[in-house]
């Protein structure tokens, strides 16, 4: 029943995701207060079933906590720095912390990562290109932000390609939504309608794989330190 437990803790996450891009899919006006609700869902769904795991891995856990929490200001940005005329720098800067603490726990966290970058990966590096050739001319002041933004998500995805399917998916669903971000922002007269829903749909697909998929790691990192203690325990005994 542990496996269940695993799940259900995601549940209220996943509805809230869904009633999110519902909402914004039939333009309901309550739409934008509901996607302050996902990252706190993620955070508390991660937070309940790591209880399980021992010891519990505080430097990671914290670390995905900071991840959760810095896109958690990046949702609200309008909300959060209402100072600000243009909430788009903070987003930016932001989630872009974000990426980096993502970066870092798929680097150096330990059972995290399963090898090296796949040779598929590159395909990052070329959409990256492709991005900043469509953007750039659109961007104006931002146009630094925006390329230095542009490779921390690359960063992201890409460190996610070595980290088995289910980061991996994580990190390409937040790229894509990031992707359509960008042209909502700096193209909109090329985007439909239904690109506003895509953006968020895409984007609750790629914090939940990428943060489930972290869980997962570490809960197995866990389990294989067991067992090693546990064979090792008699050898100890008979000494």
């Amino acid at each position: 029943m542990r496996w269940l437990r695993r799940y259900v803790a995601f549940l209220p996450f996943v509805a809230m995701s869904f009633v999110h891009v519902t909402l914004l899919f039939i333009e309901s006006p309550i739409a934008g207060p509901t996607k302050l609700w996902l990252m706190p869902l993620l955070a508390l769904g991660v937070l309940s079933t790591s209880t399980g795991i021992h010891p519990w891995p505080w430097p990671a856990m914290s670390l995905v906590i900071g991840a959760i929490g810095f896109s958690w200001l990046g949702d609200g940005s309008a909300t959060f720095f209402p100072m600000f005329d243009d909430e788009l720098p903070m987003m930016l800067a932001c989630f872009g912390l974000a990426h980096v603490v993502y970066v870092l726990i798929m680097w150096r966290v330990r059972g995290v990562s399963r090898g090296g970058f796949p040779l598929w990966s590159v395909i990052y590096a070329v959409a990256y290109a492709v991005l900043m050739v469509l953007l750039v001319p659109h961007t104006g002041s931002l146009t630094i932000p925006v390329m230095l933004y542009g490779l921390l998500l690359v960063a992201t995805a890409a460190f996610a390609s070595r980290c088995g399917k289910t980061i991996a998916w994580g990190g390409a669903w937040f790229f894509v939504s990031d992707a359509i971000l960008a042209f909502r922002l700096f193209r909109p007269e090329i985007m439909p309608d239904w690109t506003n829903p895509a953006v968020m749909l895409t984007y609750c697909l790629g914090q939940g794989l990428l943060v489930y998929g972290i869980f997962v790691a570490l809960r197995k990192r866990s389990l294989v330190t067991g067992l090693v203690e546990e064979l090792q325990e008699p050898r100890r005994s008979t000494r």
